[in-house]
């Protein structure tokens, strides 16, 4: 059994946790499922703090990391802090990189804002994450560099790196080999499954459903001490989310993941 635990990235089945209710019902039936742990992300923005802390306590769910937008950090960062407190997260980040950062100097510049955020939140007990996209493994000519690799070698060792294993492949990476460079520095990862298509295309789908080494993947996590790693699938809304992240659950249990 991994010793990492694997939770449940609510964005999965955001079209379930647009208000109150519906939110309460899913994270019901994701506890059902075996989930115990999740992801704060893309749910309903009239949902109250002290709401979201109720629906954890009603579920018999915790909440392990959220995503939240970078302008939020930046702009009050004290509520950030006081809300994950009282929903006993340690681990908020971010989805993806500001679109006005996605140059090779906007990610320097990203990497000292970043940077200064993380230190305060590494003072109140709390480790900013930051997730990937394929985006960041463009190779600028200019710094011979990756997005990433100037976001590794730039920011405070405080940042963390939330690796979404769909996207390291995606974007042309090794994940094994991403998971062994951010030992000491990745708390959080992404569990995403990437299958092929008719059409000779990348595409998301329920783990088991596609083509990724989870058993090499849960094995590499352990390795480097990862704490959570978070099952995610952006299209399972398309779908049928809730059953979709049954398939993920069921799939994973059966390769010795801790839920």
């Amino acid at each position: 059994m991994t010793n990492f635990q694997i939770g449940a990235q609510l964005y999965s089945v955001r079209d379930h946790c647009q208000n109150y209710a519906d939110m309460l019902e899913t994270m019901k039936a994701l506890k059902a499922m075996g989930y115990n742990t999740c992801q704060f992300s893309a749910h309903g923005k009239d949902i109250t703090a002290q709401q979201l802390r109720d629906i954890l306590d009603e579920s018999g769910m915790t909440c392990a990391s959220t995503h939240i937008s970078f302008a939020e950090m930046e702009s009050d960062l004290d509520k950030v802090i006081r809300e994950h407190k009282l929903w006993g997260c340690k681990y908020p980040g971010i989805g993806g990189l500001p679109v006005e950062f996605r140059t090779a100097e906007g990610y320097l510049e990203f990497a000292r804002r970043a940077s200064k955020v993380a230190d305060q939140l590494l003072d109140n007990g709390m480790h900013f994450v930051y997730h990937n996209h394929a985006f960041e493994f463009y190779r600028f000519p200019e710094t011979g560099k990756t997005g990433l690799e100037m976001l590794m070698e730039n920011c405070s060792p405080s940042v963390q790196f939330e690796l979404d294993m769909f996207w390291v492949q995606m974007g042309g990476g090794n994940p094994l080999d991403f998971i062994r460079k951010v030992k000491g520095r990745m708390g959080v990862a992404h569990f995403k499954e990437m299958n092929g298509t008719p059409e000779n295309r990348n595409a998301m789908a329920p783990i088991g459903m596609g083509n990724m080494n989870w058993k090499a993947i849960m094995d590499a996590c352990d390795e480097i001490g990862v704490e959570f790693a978070m099952i995610e699938q952006d299209n399972a809304v398309e779908s049928d989310s809730l059953h979709c992240m049954e398939i993920s659950h069921d799939t994973l249990a059966r390769l010795g993941g801790r839920f």
